[in-house]
């Protein structure tokens, strides 16, 4: 056997060379295998320096104790046998009994010398917590005495049971050196974090439901009397200023008929229209000039106003949304209490179209309005129902640029929320932010920028990947995975929701992180879509008009979600219901209006569609409603022929039937009460 210098020598020699250190059986004694593990040796443990050290003390003490109790007879024989275990060989005889410590200290001193950082062995090495001994076989089969002895992992360890190379563990250090991730799960005795699952009814609230009747009273939920009021008065006081005495006050009637007109408008997909060609004779549309004129839809669209003029200056010193924004902050606190959302929640951004002139237009290439207003909003990424919005007005003037700027945004869209799962991309997701949510009980699954300094860079490497291969880490309360779907292409994705690596059956194989992740992306996206195929929007240079027409697409989007999970029976089957639900709250936006009307306008059509709508309005209601009954029709500014009177009589009349629409004279007028009718 070799002598401990020896060994100590070869053992810092090779140290330095930065190569490890392997200890196992050979021949019944105990050897060192330094360099790279061999394909014999994957079963078996990698030791530490101290470690070692303790095995070949003890060993030397054993084998020393053996050859006193066989040689005890022959001094000279026994000190050849010192000689040949070298220098320290004095410390194993009983007349020197402090030479092991002296043995130790230099064995610990060479350890001291050629200790590795903590920080870049710890992937590499495996922990034993206890050191095991090892026997020869003659030990073994000896009865005399029992000794504590240490079996070689290779040769104690069942074949069946050997560890799977995939399985083995792997540590990464993040970029930042603060992380330490793992690419095993998490065992049974360190289990990820846990959140409740929110198991709370979804959809629409009882408050809702209670107040829902038809399907206006569905859409005044988002556009209540608190709101109409504000409109009403500061459009009203800026008419005043602007017409004086000859600006006809608004009142509820007029704002519904209004924004009656513009929904119908992004019915028929004219947003893009020019205002005049819809109220034009020959191409425009009938229910436009029945309902007003196109005079007045010009005025009051000018004129419409949020906020008090005189007061707006010292308001938008601190706040640039300040000419809508006390109907923003309205509007937007009736939206959770409409809604419960489902389990999974996206929070994305938005960009309303606009060119104009604004304090906090955004440029987004990827848009397809590339500029516009920005909107932070949550939605169910079931039904895109918006469930939080946030208008981005851009940093302070004279302040820095905003830190964390995705983090703030996320924690505040989902706040109020529990047991939900938040979808979101690579520009709000991050390590800290998955750590917020969990103390909120919310989980988080999105994917993450490569220049995260949380982020491992075995993880993010492209180099030497196979098609559609995965790698997973995981720490405590995050599992992240890279997946190559081709050549020169990483995707990252971060989740605290799943805590294993679980593939999909598909030929891709795709993680099931990013199955998730793709089925709930869209939430906020297709809102957009919605939005944008019927939008009420119209032209203009006003961006707090442009604001007001995003909260109609909405409200009216919303409305929609409320009143299909309520009926579900409405219009059963039909691929066009939400353009039928618009059409339909148009129409019933604007009737009153049209039934106050004095004037019948000149164009048959047009008169008639008025006539129709106000014989639908009084065969629907009740004789019991009404104190007196009403006249047949009112008088007509045209008077024809009677149309029973003989020609020479050639009597005319200012009175027309309500079935036929004939002009009738006095004599062949029948009046009937409408319990009759």
């Amino acid at each position: 056997m070799y002598g401990d210098t020896h060994t100590h020598n070869k053992i810092k020699q090779k140290k330095k060379a930065g190569k490890k250190l392997f200890c196992h059986k050979f021949w019944g004694i105990s050897c060192f295998t330094l360099g790279e593990r061999s394909s014999k040796m994957k079963r078996q443990k990698l030791f530490t320096a101290q470690e070692t050290c303790e095995l070949i003390f003890n060993q030397a003490v054993e084998k020393n104790d053996q050859d006193e109790d066989d040689s005890s007879s022959d001094a000279e024989e026994n000190n050849d046998e010192d000689r040949a275990y070298g220098p320290h060989a004095s410390s194993f005889s009983e007349e020197s009994p402090t030479s092991p410590a002296a043995e130790t200290e230099e064995q610990y001193e060479v350890m001291e010398n050629d200790e590795y950082d903590e920080e870049e062995s710890e992937p590499e090495m495996e922990e034993v917590s206890s050191v095991e001994d090892y026997t020869s076989d003659e030990e073994k089969e000896s009865t005399d005495e029992e000794e504590s002895v240490e079996e070689d992992p290779a040769e104690t360890e069942d074949p069946a049971e050997t560890e799977d190379p995939a399985e083995t563990e792997e540590y990464f250090q993040s970029k930042d050196k603060k992380l330490i991730w793992c690419s095993v799960p998490p065992s049974d005795r360190r289990r990820m974090m846990k959140v409740e699952r929110d198991k709370s009814h979804c959809g629409p609230t009882t408050y809702a439901i209670s107040r829902i009747d038809d399907i206006k009273s569905t859409f005044a939920l988002f556009l209540p009397k608190s709101i109409e009021e504000v409109i009403l008065n500061m459009t009203n006081k800026e008419g005043r200023r602007v017409y004086g005495n000859k600006w006809r006050k608004m009142d509820p009637i007029d704002l519904q008929a209004y924004v009656g007109m513009l929904i119908l408008a992004g019915v028929y997909r004219s947003n893009k229209e020019p205002t005049a060609s819809l109220w034009h004779a020959e191409s425009g549309r009938t229910f436009f000039r029945a309902t007003m004129t196109l005079k007045v839809f010009q005025k009051i669209s000018r004129i419409i106003r949020f906020d008090d003029k005189d007061t707006r200056g010292d308001r938008r010193a601190r706040d640039k949304l300040a000419p809508i924004r006390d109907v923003w902050n309205k509007w937007v606190s009736l939206l959770p209490m409409m809604y419960n959302p489902g389990t999974d929640v996206t929070v994305d951004e938005r960009l309303v179209p606009f060119r104009g002139r604004c304090p906090f237009k955004q440029y987004i290439s990827c848009k397809p309005g590339k500029y516009g207003i920005k909107i932070w909003a949550a939605c169910d990424a079931r039904s895109s129902y918006a469930w939080n919005m946030q208008v981005y007005t851009g940093k302070p003037a004279g302040a820095q640029s905003e830190k964390n700027q995705g983090k703030r945004v996320v924690l505040e869209m989902t706040e109020g929320l529990q047991g939900k799962r938040i979808t979101c991309d690579n520009f709000f997701t991050s390590y800290d932010l998955g750590l917020q949510l969990l103390r909120r009980k919310l989980y988080m699954v999105g994917t993450v920028r490569r220049n995260k300094p949380e982020l491992p860079p075995a993880l993010v490497s492209k180099m030497n990947r196979a098609q559609f291969s995965s790698k997973f880490a995981f720490t405590e309360t995050h599992a992240l995975v890279s997946y190559h779907p081709r050549k020169q292409k990483n995707v990252l994705l971060m989740s605290t929701l799943h805590r294993d690596a679980v593939l999909s059956t598909r030929d891709d194989k795709r993680p099931k992180i990013i199955e998730d992740y793709n089925r709930n992306k869209g939430g906020v996206d297709n809102l957009d879509k919605a939005t944008s195929v019927y939008t009420c929007k119209r032209k203009t240079a006003s961006w707090p008009l442009v604001v007001f027409y995003n909260i109609l697409d909405v409200s009216v989007y919303n409305s929609f979600v409320l009143w299909s999970e309520i009926n579900p029976a409405w219009n059963q089957g039909k691929c066009n219901k939400r353009r039928l639900f618009m059409e339909e709250l148009g129409q019933q936006l604007v009737i009153p209006y049209i039934q106050r009307r004095k004037v019948i306008p000149r164009t048959p059509e047009t008169a008639r569609f008025v006539r129709e709508n106000r014989q639908f309005c009084s065969s629907s209601t009740s004789a019991a409603e009404l104190p007196h009954p009403a006249a047949p029709t009112g008088p007509s500014p045209k008077r024809k022929r009677c149309k029973f009177c003989p020609s020479k009589i050639s009597r005319k009349a200012s009175k027309i039937c309500q079935k036929c629409n004939a002009y009738i004279c006095k004599t062949h007028t029948i009046t009937v009460c409408h319990a009759c009718n």
